[in-house]
């Protein structure tokens, strides 16, 4: 059973607007390009950028939290480096987030559009650095939805779930439903990169939040354990071989990962 990659997102902030891709380039060791570079934490959360470790989420801004997050629409333009966040009601914001002045200028304007009840502490904008990313697992690089999943638990919810509520990396058509749980330990090509799957991805409150209205409205993960007796949607994987991977390009079945 092959699929192909059908859709390809980063998000350059964690817990804001997913951007698409036409390709992305993996290799083993190195973070999803131009994904989950920032985080905002809310309040100290003691990340130290020069020594960067894994951090709960819950320590930032993130729609598991703040649902009013998702109606913050930010994009990242890489080769200027330039960084703009816009919402209804609210002046525009364009910083560079690797310059000091950039991530200050964002945490401010993200304290004055946020509610004050959704604030734990000072906002401050923190920078991923090498292969390190911001990742909601400690080991995770690239996050992988089986669209043929998100379609089967739409229709068992009678509501048409927007795949972006779960904020994946690579999105595939071809799978049979839920074929992904199985392939843990297992190795896969996608495009022209090896990986191995190492996690099923557990699924949280950030699910429930629309994406389009930044209303929290569906319970899915509650959703997922009534229907499948677990809250797990997509995979984790871990590259093994370095290659692009591109719109259209096939992400085959696994098969057994030899020794």
């Amino acid at each position: 059973m092959s699929g192909h990659v059908a859709a390809i997102f980063r998000h350059p902030v964690k817990g804001f607007t997913p951007e698409p891709l036409s390709h992305v380039d993996l290799a083993p060791g190195e973070g999803f390009p131009g994904d989950r570079l920032w985080a905002v934490e809310n309040g100290p959360s003691g990340f130290d950028p020069a020594e960067p470790k894994w951090t709960p989420k819950k320590m930032f801004t993130v729609l598991a939290q703040i649902p009013k997050v998702a109606a913050a629409r930010t994009r990242y333009d890489e080769a200027s480096g330039l960084f703009v966040a816009e919402a209804e009601g609210a002046p525009a914001f364009a910083g560079r987030l690797s310059e000091p002045e950039g991530r200050e200028g964002f945490a401010a304007w993200l304290t004055a559009f946020l509610d004050p009840d959704d604030l734990r502490g000072p906002l401050k904008v923190v920078d991923a650095r090498g292969g390190f990313r911001f990742t909601d697992h400690p080991l995770g690089q690239v996050s992988v939805i089986n669209l043929a999943s998100v379609r089967d638990l739409s229709q068992k919810m009678g509501a048409e779930l927007d795949p972006l509520r779960f904020r994946g990396n690579l999105y595939v058509e071809g799978w049979e439903p839920w074929a992904e749980n199985d392939w843990l330990e297992r190795e896969l090509m996608a495009g022209w990169a090896k990986a191995s799957v190492f996690s099923r991805i557990r699924r949280c409150a950030a699910t429930e939040v629309d994406p389009t209205t930044a209303i929290r409205d569906l319970e899915v993960p509650k959703a997922l354990f009534d229907h499948y007796g677990h809250m797990d949607c997509g995979i984790y994987i871990r590259m093994t071989t370095p290659g692009r991977v591109g719109l259209g390009d096939a992400i085959t079945a696994p098969r057994t990962v030899t020794a």
